[in-house]
């Protein structure tokens, strides 16, 4: 014989809305406070090799300095190469040119691993036109010889222009 409940079952329910609120509040909260932090002891150095002689000292691992000076109106006042006068006048950025490939050592293009290879560094004065910065960077990148592109100076980096 079954016996029935004459009273009516009630069903609790779980109010789902405050835990969903908690669990965003959470993610928000760890969201917020990741720190991504780089990999320790990831050095990409390149070591020379024991037989090399330390004397000898190349002048292409030394960043080449290049010092674009201005005049108060803004145009090329000189141009100077690791202290190496090379005027203001049409002709000194063909002059630049020779130079960086008579200090680099070669006017063929070479291939260079990423990250070797010569740097320049440029100096300018603050009211310098943006143009001869411009032909500054042609001059030490490279040149086309035919249909040829020869690559002279990949890094450049600039200096903090004086005023």
């Amino acid at each position: 014989m079954k016996i029935r409940n004459r009273e009516t079952s009630q069903q609790t329910e779980l109010n789902m809305t405050s835990m969903i609120d908690i669990v965003f509040l959470l993610l928000i909260f760890f969201v917020m406070t990741f720190k991504i932090v780089e990999m320790e002891g990831d050095f990409s150095i390149k070591m020379p090799l024991a037989g090399q002689s330390s004397s000898s000292l190349d002048p292409t691992d030394l960043p080449l300095k290049l010092r674009l000076r201005s005049d108060a109106t803004g145009s090329l006042a000189g141009i100077e190469l690791n202290d190496i006068q090379m005027g203001s006048d049409p002709t000194s950025f063909d002059q630049l040119r020779a130079n960086v490939i008579g200090l680099i050592g070669s006017s063929t293009p070479v291939e260079v691993e990423a990250g070797e290879g010569p740097e320049i560094e440029i100096d300018t004065d603050y009211n310098l036109r943006y143009e001869y910065v411009i032909r500054a960077i042609t001059a030490v990148s490279g040149y086309k010889d035919g249909d040829q592109v020869v690559k002279l100076i990949e890094k450049i980096k600039f200096a903090k222009p004086r005023r």
